[in-house]
């Protein structure tokens, strides 16, 4: 024979109606602290912060033509840098010198080769159209040179193809384009240190 199980309430001296409280249910009140348990450790699952450096360094390995990754912490405060790496086809945005951004590129063929070096951002437009080549579109344009040089957003085919720009996929290029000022410093490298920002190479 199933024996209700039966739940006492009470009121706390002082307390009003609304105090009421389970008291001494046994299997109830197991059952309860289970779900209590249970909805904290799921809560705390989706409030966890995200292990940044160790998987934005890894996926960025492992991107393909057109594919970028941009976490929060790209977007709040500190200082940002990025760093260009010509043979991996990668850029990295690093904020306080932590990896926060990565995608893939595009940049100088062969006879039009991206220059090396320490940069810096000179000029930036939403809309910009090269003087030099046609007309064409350059979109989110980040100027590194005088010379032609710049970060825009463009056709990523998977390997170098561009006149000497850095181009990068649309949605990627405009989320950079907000984040950076004149001024922001830009590595490019051919993979040596390329793991690491401008602050670093010069230590």
């Amino acid at each position: 024979m199933t024996h209700p199980i039966k739940i006492k309430t009470s009121l706390q001296p002082g307390a009003s109606s609304g105090g009421i409280r389970l008291n001494e249910v046994g299997p109830v009140q197991l059952l309860i602290r289970l779900c209590l348990l249970t909805f904290a450790a799921a809560s705390a699952a989706v409030h966890a912060e995200p292990d940044t450096d160790g998987r934005i360094l890894e996926k960025a390995t492992r991107l393909k033509a057109g594919q970028y990754i941009w976490e929060p912490r790209a977007t709040s405060a500190g200082s940002v840098s990025l760093v260009i790496d010509l043979s991996a086809q990668r850029i990295m945005l690093y904020r306080d010198d932590v990896p926060s951004a990565a995608s893939t590129i595009s940049t100088g063929r062969a006879g039009r080769e991206t220059p090396t070096g320490l940069f810096t951002i000179l000029e930036k437009q939403v809309v910009h159209r090269s003087r030099t080549y046609d007309d064409a579109s350059m979109p989110y344009m980040q100027r590194l040179t005088w010379k032609g040089v710049s970060m825009h957003a463009g056709h990523l085919p998977g390997y170098p193809a561009s006149h000497g720009c850095i181009r990068l996929p649309m949605a990627f290029a405009k989320l950079l384009f907000g984040v950076t000022k004149l001024g922001t410093s830009v590595t490019i490298t051919e993979g040596e240190q390329a793991s690491a920002p401008a602050s670093d190479m010069q230590k």
